[in-house]
């Protein structure tokens, strides 16, 4: 193997997690001693794509190009990699196979389409839409406009998924758009969720419980979409727990589509039995090869996939990793935080931030659980500072 192959810090993933671990990385080594894969040439800031889709903001607002975002002094190959061999310490990639001494992977999630039938042929058309696609956002935007009464739908699958409260925050606009437009009393507006409740904290789920009744919204829980047919308008669910099914008729139908672990990352030994990247949850090391670490939405961290949980996670990783190189005990400790800002409207906001045991653990000192146009500003204009400026440049 050629000295070029030998690389020493390679981070698997130039997404909110790769890059917001190289440029933290970056300010302890000398140039080339960090290598990041990404073959993507723009990077989203995705927690924007709620809002382009209630037409709130460009989709242009979420792009950077790759480049501009690539830390000084990092290495990028624009290449997937492929496969792993841990006890080798090497990986493949496109163009052969490559040696590190320390691995970090954070590839992201897979958004599996295919896994509903029927969905790859009529999303973006038939008023099938999805905020999860950049190609797909800006129709969310325009079945908003065009729609005149019906029944409205909005899915939430049985896997994890990135930013769980997503499916729910755009229902919330689009029941607030429509009433806006004196259209409320002929739409009926729907989540079908294969969960078990509106969400997994009681305090923010009881907020959620009020607001959804308040503003007349219907609920169906254990409802998983596996089929729909955009040119008949008719959706199918299987009811969670039974061997039933039942199709539901829509007018509009904004779907989450189930979500894994990338193939490359469950056909690899750093996967547990689910397909996750095996790490501890708390030093964020992977449970079987000690050079190698995880964060963000492909590890098995039981919690909320969000960019403000990678946000917690990214300096705990970089103190374990640092001591780990110097054979020094690790004390980095990730107690789970994630944060979720679930727009309930044009102008209002529920922020919901938790860490692994459900406990509240909010930032400001006033009830997150209650609307406020404060916090609803926060998520429009402060975050996207903060994500651009501080996570991407390793400050924040």
């Amino acid at each position: 193997m050629n000295e070029s192959r030998q690389l020493n810090i390679v981070i698997v993933g130039g997404g909110t997690a790769g890059i917001a671990v190289a440029a933290r990385l970056a300010k302890h080594f000398p140039s080339n001693e960090i290598t990041i894969f990404e073959p993507a040439e723009i990077h989203y800031y995705q927690p924007l794509w709620t809002l382009v889709g209630a037409g709130i903001c460009p989709l242009e607002e979420s792009a950077r190009p790759m480049a501009e975002l690539i830390p000084a002094g990092v290495r990028w190959i624009r290449e997937k990699v492929t496969a792993f061999q841990p006890a080798q310490n090497t990986l493949s990639s496109e163009s052969g196979s490559w040696n590190y001494q320390w691995l970090i992977v954070c590839p992201g999630i897979q958004v599996n389409w295919n896994a509903i039938s029927g969905l790859p042929e009529t999303l973006g058309k038939n008023g099938v839409c999805s905020n999860y696609s950049e190609h797909h956002v800006n129709y969310t935007w325009e079945q908003f406009q065009a729609f005149k009464g019906g029944r409205a739908l909005f899915t939430f699958p049985k896997t994890p998924v990135k930013c769980a409260g997503a499916p729910q925050k755009i229902m919330y606009l689009f029941e607030d758009y429509v009433r806006r437009q004196g259209l409320r009393n002929s739409a009926e507006v729907h989540f079908m969720s294969a969960g078990e409740a509106i969400f997994g904290v009681p305090k923010y789920k009881k907020a959620l419980s009020e607001l959804i009744e308040r503003r007349g919204i219907q609920t169906s829980f254990k409802r998983n979409l596996i089929a729909i047919d955009g040119s008949q308008k008719v959706a199918t669910f299987e009811i969670l727990g039974t061997n039933q099914t039942v199709d539901e008729k829509f007018d509009f139908i904004h779907v989450c589509p189930p979500m894994s672990a990338p193939q490359f990352i469950k056909d690899s030994p750093l996967a547990n039995t689910d397909g996750w990247i095996d790490v501890n949850k708390h030093s964020l090391q992977h449970n079987k090869f000690a050079n190698i670490f995880a964060l963000g939405d492909a590890s098995s961290l039981p919690t909320s996939r969000t960019g403000a949980a990678i946000r917690k996670q990214a300096p705990v990783l970089v103190e374990n990793l640092l001591a780990a190189i110097n054979k020094r005990s690790m004390l980095g400790h990730y107690n789970g935080y994630s944060s979720c800002p679930i727009v309930t409207g044009y102008g209002s906001l529920i922020l919901a931030e938790f860490d692994y045991d459900g406990t509240p653990t909010e930032t400001f000192p006033f009830d997150q659980s209650k609307e406020r146009w404060s916090l609803y500003m926060l998520k429009r204009h402060v975050l996207p500072v903060m994500y651009w400026q501080g996570m991407m440049k390793g400050r924040a």
